[in-house]
């Protein structure tokens, strides 16, 4: 294939090869590039370019996810013309295979013995992607560590080169400082903010959701929490244990609420108005690119079937649901690719390496809370659709310190131009012909097509009754906030799972101990047994789970 490269690809190719081949200095090459800017075409030229000059004969990729692997399968036949075999441990011995292949780094440990012997009997070239995935301490680092030992070539790709737990990376040397410290020579470095500036991303606008929480406590008790204000707690409910952890903002805002029917979730709810906010952006950027999706990344399977089911409330339209419980997850994810359904929900099974260009708009309400984790969600709303693409990407998080440290260091790395994003599109363009049309029109002059009517959706001021856009973070007429507040009972502040006695108990034992606490209350009342009655005296119905996983495992 007569690949046209671009020119940080280009670069990045006569860098690597003058490293690797001409002056011999390191058999390790690294790329650290923003997500989305292509790194993945940028190797398989570099793979390419070794194979023409009979450096290496095969090529092995480490990649994070079986969707990203099967990527990788296509795009190194795309550009080297060569098949590259996906394996996973069950495969066994691979040697006699005699192809290129890719597999995840989690397949690393159980492929060892095999991808060594294809080491040492070959000249391979690996391809590390994602490499933060192996660490010296961690299993996958060890495996790869001693796997590729007898490689010729590693080129190590990156575009977030921290580790969340904190380990080192194999292959490649630290600072004190904990940045990686490998020569100059052997990297080639594109930034996120350059990348935008060169157009390789889109500029993103982060969205701070600002939410107070009221949690009416029993005796009469109220406290305030918001991402700026932790609980503050009256003095005689300090010392209950695990109280002001129940209380803690994040652990609220990854609260589901409901109606009173405890089955339909809340449309004025903090999730409902985080959802609102982005679906709203989401219409608004479908007239510069009708097929612009959204993506929510949600922190628990349990949670990301609420969002569902909030989005459906809110716009109609079921959206694509995608974890690692279902039957083939990555089918589910390349058929949203293909389509041009408004979103997609996730729990971790969206993130790193996966390629989806149409997704703009990211709803963020996950369980890790590491910047590593936070960069890699940024990147799969930031990739462009091509030279005619002049959209935003827009992040939807909760406005908590934690999130608003790594947004400001996202910020920082753009330029003023791009950061601002004032600019408000003169026209939207036709999904059928391409064509530049009026904002207001209601079918394109070109070729006729009609365009969808989305309904503006308002809320009203409570101070003067003016009606405003819901993305509204103030009235228009009178200046006043729009800055909300949810109550909460403590028992819904709890529902993400309970704080009972001082037991911290997740959603499952919870929902499980109230099914078993009628029959076990009743044996134990019948049983006339004084010392068991007392236990039940003790025990709270929660806990009826966790004893009954207690009693099994010792049995």
């Amino acid at each position: 294939m007569n690949l046209k490269l671009r020119p940080w690809q280009s670069e990045a190719l006569a860098k690597s090869l003058k490293w690797l081949v001409e002056d011999r200095s390191d058999r390790r090459f690294l790329i650290n590039a923003a997500p989305g800017a292509g790194k993945t075409l940028a190797s398989c030229a570099i793979a390419q370019a070794l194979i023409e000059r009979k450096e290496i004969d095969r090529v092995v990729v480490i990649a994070p996810r079986a969707e990203v692997v099967s990527q990788w399968s296509e795009d190194f036949r795309r550009v080297t013309g060569r098949f590259m075999g996906k394996v996973t441990a069950r495969d066994g011995d691979i040697s006699t295979l005699g192809m290129d292949v890719c597999a995840t780094w989690s397949a690393v440990q159980g492929l060892m013995p095999e991808l060594q012997s294809v080491c040492r009997t070959s000249r391979v070239l690996v391809i590390c992607d994602e490499h933060h995935h192996a660490a010296v301490e961690a299993a996958w680092g060890t495996s790869a560590d001693s796997a590729f030992a007898d490689s010729a070539f590693v080129l190590v790709l990156t575009g977030t080169p921290v580790r969340s737990d904190g380990a080192q990376s194999v292959w490649l040397a630290y600072d004190d400082a904990g940045a990686i410290d490998h020569p100059d020579a052997g990297t080639y470095t594109l930034t996120y903010g350059l990348a935008v500036d060169l157009g390789y991303c889109r500029p993103v606008t982060f969205h701070r959701h600002e939410g107070k929480f009221t949690v009416d406590l029993e005796g009469g008790h109220s406290v305030q929490v918001s991402g700026h204000q932790p609980a503050e707690l009256p003095k005689d409910l300090v010392r209950i244990p695990g109280l002001q952890t129940a209380l803690d903002f994040y652990r609220l805002a990854r609260t589901p609420q409901f109606e009173p029917d405890k089955i339909t979730p809340k449309l004025n709810g903090y999730q409902a108005t985080m959802l609102d906010w982005g679906s709203q952006k989401l219409t608004e950027l479908r007239q510069r690119m009708p097929e612009a999706g959204g993506l929510v990344i949600a922190p628990s399977i349990e949670m990301a079937e609420y969002m569902v089911d909030l989005i459906e409330l809110l716009e109609g339209e079921r959206p694509l649901l995608v974890h690692s419980q279902m039957p083939n997850p990555e089918s589910r994810i390349k058929a949203f690719r293909n389509t041009d359904k408004r979103w997609l929900v996730s729990v971790a099974m969206v993130s790193e390496g996966v390629d989806i260009k149409r997704l703009r708009v990211l709803v963020y309400l996950p369980n890790a809370l590491t910047e590593l984790a936070f960069r890699q969600a940024i990147g799969r709303v930031v990739r462009t659709a091509g030279p005619d693409d002049d959209t935003r990407a827009y992040v939807v998080m909760p406005s908590f310190e934690t999130f608003e440290v790594y947004a400001r260091r996202v910020e920082e790395e753009m330029s003023a131009s791009t950061r601002s994003g004032k600019d408000e599109p003169r026209t939207k363009r036709c999904g059928v012909c391409g064509h530049e049309c009026a904002l207001g029109a209601r079918e394109c002059p070109g070729c006729g097509h009609e365009f969808p009517v989305a309904p503006q959706r308002l809320k009203a001021c409570e101070k003067c009754d003016a009606l405003n856009p819901v993305t509204a973070s103030s009235c228009h007429a009178c200046g006043a906030s729009f800055s909300q507040t949810f109550t909460l009972t403590l028992d819904e502040a709890l529902r993400a799972g309970a704080i009972v006695r001082g037991m911290d108990l997740d959603e499952t034992e919870v929902q499980l101990a109230e099914q078993m606490a009628p029959n076990v209350r009743n044996l134990i009342l019948r049983s006339g047994d004084n010392r068991l009655v007392r236990i039940l005296k003790t025990l709270p119905d929660e806990s009826w789970a966790r004893l009954k996983t207690i009693l099994v495992a010792e049995s």
